[in-house]
């Protein structure tokens, strides 16, 4: 069963929409862990919109699961994620202005960059997953440069799905499938929701980890935060 971790962007951007500690991230992500929740994920972006910097430091000293960090790997996002020894450190190709991730690394074009990076996260014993789209010339380069997992990105199966859920699932089966044989473990995040999530993870049997926020913490709204993240982990069982 692949493993949830629940993105807790959401919650910080509602947070410093109005100032103070209101809702508290540090409770919401106890709570998240106390429900059921087998990861927490942030993204701090440079300009701090929602996961502050000083955020991840507080999280480090509470989160008894999983402390997934991801970001574009400036020398800064290294330089907090190697003090705070995050468990994982996920790589995404986010310009600094970017809403929202939008595409995976092109791993052939970054080699040198990437190698360099993912060689100073493991001399700190931090487990390394990277963005990638579906094609194997890029899972292959993630492979090459000593990555220990891809991170799937799924917001093309999440477009798909509603149009044909087999052909949609199809490309990130096969992506899974070939990750594996090269000996690479498998992430997978975006767009995922209760809707889709079941028949994405039925379909990727390789499939160790999700990251969940936007969908889940909007659900969340309507149906409580404990409740939600059961309704989850019942998806991935």
């Amino acid at each position: 069963m692949a493993k949830l971790s629940v993105n807790i962007n959401k919650i910080a951007t509602i947070r410093n929409a109005r100032g103070g500690d209101i809702p508290d991230l540090i409770l919401a992500a106890r709570r998240i862990e106390t429900y059921g929740g087998e990861g927490i994920t942030v993204h701090p972006r440079p300009d701090e919109r929602h996961i502050r910097y000083q955020d991840v430091r507080d999280l480090k000293n509470v989160v008894t699961t999983e402390l997934n960090v991801e970001g574009y790997p400036s020398r800064e996002w290294l330089n907090l994620v190697i003090e705070v020894k995050a468990d994982q450190a996920t790589l995404v190709p986010d310009a600094p202005d970017a809403i929202t991730s939008n595409s995976g690394w092109d791993t052939v074009k970054h080699r040198s960059m990437l190698s360099e990076i993912i060689v100073e996260l493991k001399t700190h014993g931090i487990r390394t997953s990277i963005f990638t789209s579906t094609d194997q010339k890029v899972i292959e380069g993630a492979a090459i440069i000593g990555c220990d997992r891809i991170e799937l990105y799924t917001e093309p199966y999440a477009i798909g799905f509603a149009l044909g859920k087999n052909e949609a699932v199809k490309p990130f089966s096969n992506a899974a499938s070939y990750a594996k044989s090269i000996g690479m473990e498998v992430n997978a995040g975006h767009d995922l929701n209760l809707q889709n999530l079941a028949f994405f993870a039925n379909g990727l049997p390789e499939l160790k980890e999700v990251s969940i926020g936007h969908a889940l913490i909007s659900d969340a709204l309507y149906f409580g935060l404990e409740n939600t993240i059961q309704m989850y982990l019942s998806k991935l069982k």
